[in-house]
């Protein structure tokens, strides 16, 4: 059961963005450790305490504490210098809940501008969730008890990276060639409405123009590793793996099972290459000891530091990045002397069979060797190619119709090219050189009882 938050004023939230406050779930007592601490992690435990501190309850969609949130992310952002795109207390919308009522949320939109005449109208955009389940409230004992989710690592960490992320932009704008939105998306737990509003009403006349989205969601616990997970996008695999040869502060895993569910799904509805950030799921997820305690804040400057490299990275493309695998143009049919292979009146034949089923089955499935690169980095689909059976049954012209990655191509490529010959096609009693095109399916194999990240099937 959740409930309503107190209410929090903006003029106490605009007094954290410059100071430090207090939390319960927190020390705040002048360790000497915390005199080492960088500007960026001194940042970051101003941002996730407030952000997850017991006065906004857990920051369920629609409470006063999911308000607050946004109203703090709004302030800090405005003191970094960023245009804001929304009012202080977050563009609203309306979610109709099924006893009649309406639940009010709201995302922060802001934006860094790029510097290119001809990409400064094209968009990056930069995501973090926003609210968290709020509170639970039961009887213990006859006593009621009030469980709060204050949601530190969720999503707290991707906010406070956002915002700092935010800060690098600004800071160095003349290095973005694309626009980077920056934006809190609120009620993301409620089918990340927030995403969807931000798409479909506030940003709708414009969403062709969004060329990608980085999604940053629970960041705060990156010393048990970093995920990169695309939806085996592979433009945005290849732009990972190139930004991976440069010296970077953590490199993170990409990964073909998403790790947590969340905003980059409302961008996948409409065909925008996405890419989600995320430390994992952890043992504290959706529970009440998601506090500061669990947060790795060294390690989140660095999840920080390779956001910032990845959003430039992006930003700065010359590559259109395609959200569909590539569609090459087929071969131009001016060879008079090639039969299609259903336009035969004897079709091909491999080991004794007119069904190129048998091919696929018996040749390239047996000898087809998934590329190891490829299945480390989740990346999976279908290559189509198309090729030449000679008139003496050899193959020749072998060539990738409809592409998913060039490792990938070339395997598919390989096999097919080392085919045993065939029994040529025939029309009129006569040997015809016939083309022929089939589908390779490259598909990982799925783990029976839990991934990587401790999900159950």
């Amino acid at each position: 059961m959740r409930r309503t938050a107190l209410h929090i004023s903006a003029a106490a939230v605009a007094a954290v963005v410059g100071g430090t406050v207090s939390h319960a779930q927190y020390r705040d007592d002048a360790a000497y450790s915390s005199l080492y601490d960088s500007e960026t992690v001194t940042a970051f435990k101003d941002e996730v305490g407030f952000i997850s501190s017991a006065a906004l309850e857990g920051r369920s969609p629609g409470s006063e504490g999911e308000k607050a949130a946004a109203e703090y992310v709004y302030s800090r952002l405005s003191s970094y210098g960023v245009e804001m795109l929304s009012p202080s207390s977050g563009d609203t919308f309306g979610i109709a809940l099924p006893d009649g009522d309406t639940l009010t949320s709201r995302n922060v939109a802001s934006i860094v501008p790029g510097y290119d005449i001809n990409l400064k109208n094209r968009y990056i955009v930069v995501g973090a969730r926003l609210d968290n389940l709020g509170v639970n409230s039961m009887t213990v004992d006859g006593r009621k008890v009030d469980q709060i989710y204050y949601g530190a690592n969720g999503n707290a960490s991707g906010l406070a990276v956002m915002m700092e992320l935010a800060r690098m932009l600004e800071t160095n704008s003349i290095l973005l060639r694309r626009s980077v939105i920056l934006v809190a998306f609120g009620a993301s737990t409620m089918s990340y409405s927030g995403a969807w509003y931000f798409l479909n009403r506030t940003f709708a006349e414009d969403v062709g123009r969004i060329d990608a989205m980085i999604n940053l969601d629970m960041l705060g616990t990156a010393d048990n590793g970093l995920y990169a997970y695309t939806a085996s996008n592979a433009d945005l695999n290849a732009l990972i793996t190139a930004l991976g040869r440069e010296l970077q502060p953590v490199l993170p895993s990409i990964v073909a099972e998403e790790p947590y569910p969340s905003d980059h799904r409302a961008f996948y509805s409409m065909e925008i290459p996405s890419v989600m950030l995320t430390s994992g799921k952890y043992p504290e997820h959706n529970t009440d000891r998601d506090t500061g305690s669990i947060i790795d804040y060294g390690m989140m400057e660095k999840a920080l530091e390779y956001a910032y490299n990845l959003t430039v990275s992006v930003a700065n493309t010359d590559k259109p990045l395609s959200f569909r695998p590539v569609e090459i143009v087929p071969r131009d049919p001016s060879y008079d002397d090639v039969v299609a292979f259903n336009d035969c009146d004897v079709r091909p034949m491999f080991l004794n069979s007119h069904d190129p089923a048998q091919f696929l089955q018996r040749w390239v499935y047996q000898y087809l060797r998934y590329p190891q690169s490829a299945v480390e980095e989740g990346v999976q689909g279908r290559v189509v190619v198309d090729f030449i059976i000679e008139k003496d049954g050899r193959i020749t012209g072998a060539r990738v119709i409809r592409s998913v990655d060039p490792r990938l191509d070339e395997e598919a490529l390989r096999v097919v090219n080392a085919s045993p010959k065939w029994r040529p096609g025939r029309v009129n009693g006569q040997k015809v050189r016939t083309s022929m095109t089939i589908p390779i399916e490259f598909v990982l194999e799925r783990k029976s009882e839990r991934n990587r990240f401790g999900i159950k099937r």
